[in-house]
């Protein structure tokens, strides 16, 4: 099939100035990967959420309680709005994992000896299900298997009523409820010191005097029940029975972490390819504009030859949607391979049955469609100029501008500068918006590396904060149930400890007007040095001797202020209720805290001085020989360590930040060398006629490689502190829209970052710098002077 005119002096075009047409497609092949990773990545995350929330029937409601009569489930089915009612025996143990010398906590939970469908069922990966009569078989989370690489066989310990008993694994299992397997207490999860085990419950609830009763129970809604309701008649019923409040699927742990990455991923996805393809589109005007510049002679010949504006209009539209639709065709296969490696690296520590990277074809018509998109914008601008443009005045050479006199000269300046630099600023002066636009291009270039660089910032900011200067203990114990002095006087007697300071938590739901949230109220020790509440500036708050201190997230959500009165509904013993007032609010960056001093929150729960655990400074020698003296203590529930609590928070956080910002730090690069060769290369492509002439004027080659390499230089120290500006106002955005309960994202850029940017940039500078004088050294100037082409 032959071409036709138009067609093949696009594919003319397109091979002449291929080095700005490849730099485009490399850009938008940036954001159309990002956007596929990022949006694919969040649509399989969600896409496995509801199918195993469906399948494996994930409750609505959840509550537990000390112990209730099986009898109750009657009066809790008569609920109205209450489908599904499921009760289990839930206790926490101390194990003995084969392996790990600290010790680790285990949950059980019974399941029927005969498996049958129940609410959060189990999907086994491994094994089989437990045998009836056999009391010793559990089934374990995969996520605890993983991370102490137990295999079906194997014995563990754990210390029930005292005793150390041998458990048997016979299959390893997945649950709806435990996705993202934590503790309720904590933020970021322990996969090797704390698991899930699912054991019989005829076995487990006589080893815990739950024959004929429970302590756990769930609840699957009818449709259109009312889940305000339930949970308010289901708190009264539980009350008499140790009822620790109901709470919906929304406020379940393991469900909000994994609500919250789906959310910040589906934020990603739009902002930072939006970045992207609004630096393609702004490529695309710029190399556009110069080549319908350049071919003013072409366009007039054009419509004279009865070209309608139409025809010539596409013909330059098509020169845009070809460089973005092959920056599209590379973008998706980068994408979808990206997309694969982070659902692989999710399924680490989000456990579904199955997690797969699905590219539909709704995503990839988007994504071909945004690229379009793009393409258009960015050619608008030239495309009006094309249909505006007359054929007469088009063959006509474009008017040069007028003369003046520059800066340089109105100041007196002129002779102290030379002739090359002179030219310079005249040329930036005659032609401001072009020059307005470089610096821009390039600014973006700048913004765009510190967007990706600012995640390790913030990361390693947010560490120095909670783990160095907040959390300043070795170990923190937890114990089941709150104790008096005794205990406090016999944690202070373990091996190797150096220094301990106590403290109280109490389950509460805090209540202010119409807002309500279920939060554990922690009492710390004045002038505590172990445990500090520290705001996101390094400030240490102080607890008051009365009154309570909320972290910002948590006052926010209530809507209260300091000097508010708020209403504590204590949800354990007698469930007092207590007016206390909010001293002060403080800007953690991790979860939802409420602080009290421990004396006043044992005054106010009418008690003496109780604890529910203390924070060690331990003497590292002696480490395994308190790890093996917990291991044997019945009373401790649970043993946390700073040093593991950081490397959990690198990976799970810090990682998944780091697989994807290097994917950004390496797009970022690119675009940063796209536009700085692209600013120049069109710079070159204007000039080329006017610095040809010079050269038979008598102007030599350093010359006038200074005029225009230096005009560029300058542009680009222009668009250093703009890139900074533009960078730290995305970072900003960026910032605030993932603020979550979970975590909040400090917005701070390390001055590393601002050198790396310009680092790369100048490097790129550099680069294209030697490229342009090597064209400036092979300039042929009778061809040059003929055409401006």
């Amino acid at each position: 099939m032959q071409l036709s005119v138009l067609n093949r002096k696009l594919l003319r075009d397109l091979w002449h100035m291929r080095g700005q047409v490849i730099t485009v497609a490399l850009i938008v092949a940036s954001g159309i990967a990002t956007y596929v990773t990022m949006r694919g990545a969040y649509e399989s995350v969600e896409r496995a959420q509801q199918e195993h929330y469906a399948r494996y029937h994930f409750a609505d409601v959840f509550a537990q309680l000390k112990r209730a009569p099986n009898s109750l489930v009657t009066e809790i089915t008569s609920i109205p709005g209450v489908s599904v009612v499921q009760t289990r025996v839930v206790v926490e143990v101390n194990l003995d994992v084969p392996g790990l010398d600290e010790p680790a906590v285990g949950r059980l939970v019974s399941i029927p000896e005969n498996r049958e469908p129940m609410l959060n069922d189990l999907f086994l990966r491994k094994g089989r299900y437990i045998e009836p009569g056999r009391q010793d078989e559990v089934l374990v989370s995969e996520a605890f298997a993983s991370a102490n690489r137990l295999e079906i066989g194997t014995s563990i310990g754990a210390v029930i009523n005292g005793r150390l008993e041998r458990l048997q694994i016979v299959g390893i299992a997945l649950s709806p409820e435990y996705v993202y397997e934590i503790r309720g207490a904590e933020v970021f999860p322990d996969n090797r010191r704390f698991g899930v085990l699912w054991m019989s419950r005829e076995a487990l609830g006589p080893l815990f005097n739950m024959e004929g009763g429970f302590n756990d129970v769930s609840i699957a809604l009818a449709p259109a029940a009312s889940e305000a309701g339930v949970l308010e008649q289901l708190d009264k019923l539980l009350e008499p029975y140790g009822g620790l409040g109901a709470y919906g699927r929304e406020d379940q742990i393991s469900n909000r972490f994994l609500t919250d990455e789906i959310a910040q991923d589906r934020i990603t996805g739009v902002f930072v390819p939006s970045v992207f393809l609004g630096i393609a589109a702004f490529l695309i005007h710029v190399v556009l504009s110069r080549l319908v510049s350049t071919q003013r002679n072409p366009v007039g010949l054009l419509k004279a030859f009865g070209y309608s504006n139409a025809a010539v209009g596409i013909h330059y539209l098509k020169f845009a949607l070809v460089a973005v639709l092959l920056g599209t065709a590379a973008g998706l296969p980068l994408g979808i391979w990206l997309g694969r490696g982070l659902a692989r690296m999710y399924q680490n520590f989000f456990r579904f049955p199955e997690l797969s990277f699905v590219a539909s074809p709704e995503l990839i018509f988007w994504g071909i469609a945004i690229s379009a998109v793009a393409a258009c914008l960015g050619a608008l601008s030239s495309l009006r100029v094309v249909v505006a443009l007359p054929p007469a005045e088009a063959m006509r050479p474009e008017s040069p501008p007028q003369f003046r006199q520059g800066l340089a000269e109105h100041l007196g300046l002129a002779r102290m500068i030379s002739i090359s630099s002179r030219m310079i600023l005249r040329n930036l002066e005659r032609r401001p918006w072009k020059a307005i636009l470089t610096v821009v291009g390039m600014s973006f270039a700048v913004a765009i590396l510190i967007i990706g660089f600012y995640f390790f910032d913030a990361i390693e900011y947010l560490v120095q904060v909670q783990f160095r200067t907040a959390q300043r203990d070795d170990v923190t114990v937890s114990l089941f149930e709150p104790h008096g002095e005794q205990a406090r006087y016999d944690i202070e007697h373990l091996k190797g400890i150096l220094r301990s300071e106590t403290f109280r938590i109490v389950p509460a739901r805090l209540r202010f007007g119409h807002r309500t949230k279920r939060i554990g109220l922690l009492g710390l020790e004045a002038g505590g040095e172990l445990r500090r509440v520290v705001g996101r500036d390094f400030d240490v708050a102080r607890i008051p001797s009365e009154g309570v201190v909320l972290t910002t997230k948590l006052a926010e959500l209530l809507g209260v202020r300091p000097g508010d009165t708020i209403t504590v509904e204590v949800l354990e013993g007698e469930r007092p209720v207590r007016q206390v007032t909010v001293n002060a609010a403080v800007d953690e960056m991790i979860g939802l805290s409420a602080y009290m001093e421990i004396s006043a929150l044992n005054r106010m729960m009418r008690e003496g001085p109780s604890i529910s655990g203390a924070y060690l400074s331990v003497d590292p020698e002696k480490l395994p020989a308190l790890y093996s003296q917990l291991k044997q203590t019945p009373a401790v529930a649970g043993v946390a360590v700073r040093a593991v609590m950081l490397e959990s928070f690198y990976r799970t956080i810090a990682e998944s930040l780091r697989i994807s910002t290097t994917a950004l730090n390496l797009f970022a690069c690119l675009i940063a060398i796209g536009m700085v060769y692209n600013g120049a290369r069109v710079a070159l492509s204007e000039r080329g006629h006017e610095l040809a002439s010079l050269r038979v004027l008598g102007f030599n080659q350093r010359e006038i490689s200074f005029m225009l390499l230096g005009e560029q230089a300058l542009l680009a120290v222009a668009a250093i502190p703009l890139g900074f500006l533009i960078g730290y106002g995305f970072c900003a955005t960026l910032t605030a829209a993932m603020q979550t309960e979970l975590y909040r994202m400090p917005l701070v850029i390390n001055p590393r970052t601002y050198l790396i940017s310009v680092l790369i940039v100048g490097l790129a500078c550099v680069a294209t710098g030697a490229l342009l004088y090597l064209r400036l050294r092979r300039l042929d100037l009778v061809a040059v002077l003929k055409t401006r082409e």
